[in-house]
């Protein structure tokens, strides 16, 4: 006799049914779209343990329900979040504000933009012209729910186009503010031949019930250069999931940094594939956690081309029970010949009950290859901090003097010297709360 299995939906498995039965947007090629994407989620279901790619951020667990999609903010709420927001508010730059996955044309400066050479775009009216280009996900990005339901419930997002052999002077800010509610949003950013930007993205989470499912797809033609940073700061249990895909071209640079500090569930996705000929990656990444919350970095770099090279340095606090996750994979294909790859993860446990994850992985196909990986963690030196006290340094200061030291390894290989002041004062800022 053969047993009939039965998955057992969970309760925000169950809201998110009624979401998207509630759904009515776009026209048929979105529809069939998102009811494609959201088909093959309901085979999964959210996230969990038993999906190797979700082996130690387990969203189902950790989600009693799932809140609404987000309704459009009003102006005026926009600005009260704006005013309080943790962004990059003492950096002078060229500033675009997403509420609630929408566009605020209203406190973006999109003149400002068009003037140094970017075109932006409602991500609603660009997909409406080529949704299947827009809205696709790449194969390494493996079994990746969190994703399928970005593309079902999808609400907007930006497209910036940065046009060939523009150097754009000042970073561009986006800004994701969440509202209340969930959120599901995309940003394209388009970089012509020989164009560079910086990208900072900042996201604000106001709401006990706010969701952030997030998307960043990322497109350098040959000789482009990209550098970029996320901050995910804040407090409350709201989950967050941010994803960014990176494709290059020959000769193209790109330098990425990804900062976590003070949600309880944040994981941040990266997948960069290579495929022109003798371009570079730096990829860095900065989590600090505590308590119960968890930390996820997890990033797969594809060398699917000759001659390139990446770099992928983590560094991870951890403190009072709390969990930190690193997966990193590098894989080089088969005709991927002189390709250089290095990473380290390396993480710092202020407790006893502090709980690290680290699974880097290789796979090499190839071999005229330079490739390696490492992963260490461990607590405070106590010599050094003996020989800081013996100095007439409090403990406490001490103690931070160290972490300090240890994450902004990472920031400063970032080599932004505005970004690198601003993410230092963040670490002193949770560090202060921490006592």
């Amino acid at each position: 006799m053969t047993a009939n299995l039965r998955v057992v939906s969970t309760q925000a498995e169950t809201d998110l049914e009624a979401h998207f039965a509630a759904l009515k947007d776009g026209g048929a090629d979105l529809i069939s779209l998102r009811e494609a994407a959201f088909a093959r989620f309901r085979a999964t279901g959210l996230p969990h343990r038993r999906i190797e790619e979700w082996k130690y951020t387990d969203l189902r667990a950790f989600l009693k329900s799932y809140a609404a999609p987000a309704a459009a903010a009003s102006l005026d709420a926009v600005k009260a979040a704006l005013a309080g927001a943790e962004t990059y508010a003492e950096l002078e730059r060229l500033r675009i504000v997403l509420a609630n996955g929408r566009l605020v044309a209203e406190v973006s400066d999109l003149a400002k933009l068009e003037a140094a050479g970017i075109e932006v775009s409602n991500f609603n009216d660009a997909v409406r012209n080529s949704s299947q280009a827009l809205l696709s996900n790449p194969e390494i990005a493996g079994v990746n729910p969190a994703l399928e339901l970005n593309t079902a419930l999808l609400q907007g997002g930006v497209v910036l186009k940065v046009k060939a052999g523009t150097a754009v002077d000042l970073p561009v800010e986006i800004v994701h503010l969440a509202l209340g509610g969930a959120v599901y949003t995309r940003v394209r950013t388009e970089l012509g031949k020989g164009a560079s930007l910086t990208l900072l993205e900042s996201f604000v989470t106001a709401g006990e019930d706010a969701v952030v499912n997030a998307v960043s797809d990322q497109v350098l033609a040959d000789e482009a250069a990209l550098t970029a940073t996320r901050l995910i700061v804040g407090s409350g249990r709201a989950p967050h999931i941010s994803t960014a895909f990176s494709h290059l071209g020959a000769k193209a640079e790109l330098k990425t940094l990804g900062f976590i500090a003070g949600t309880d569930f944040a994981r941040n996705q990266s997948y960069v594939t290579f495929a022109g000929e003798h371009s570079t990656a730096k990829l860095y990444g900065v989590t600090m956690v505590r308590g119960q919350q968890l930390g996820d970095q997890t990033l797969v770099v594809d060398h699917a081309v000759p001659n390139c090279e990446s770099r992928e340095f983590f560094k991870t606090v951890i403190d009072a029970g709390a969990k930190g996750v690193y997966q990193g994979k590098i894989i080089v294909r088969p005709h991927a010949q002189k390709t250089d790859g290095q990473m380290m993860t390396q993480a710092l446990l202020l407790s006893e009950d502090a709980e690290m994850a680290n699974k880097p992985e290789l796979e090499i196909f190839a071999d005229d290859v330079q490739c390696a990986h490492g992963a260490t963690s461990g607590q405070i030196d106590e010599d050094l901090l003996f020989y800081l006290r013996a100095r007439g340094i409090p403990e406490a200061e001490a103690r931070t003097l160290l972490v300090l030291a240890f994450l902004s390894e990472a920031i400063e290989e970032f080599g932004s010297e505005s970004v690198t002041e601003l993410l230092e004062t963040r670490v002193r800022e949770w560090l202060a709360i921490a006592g």
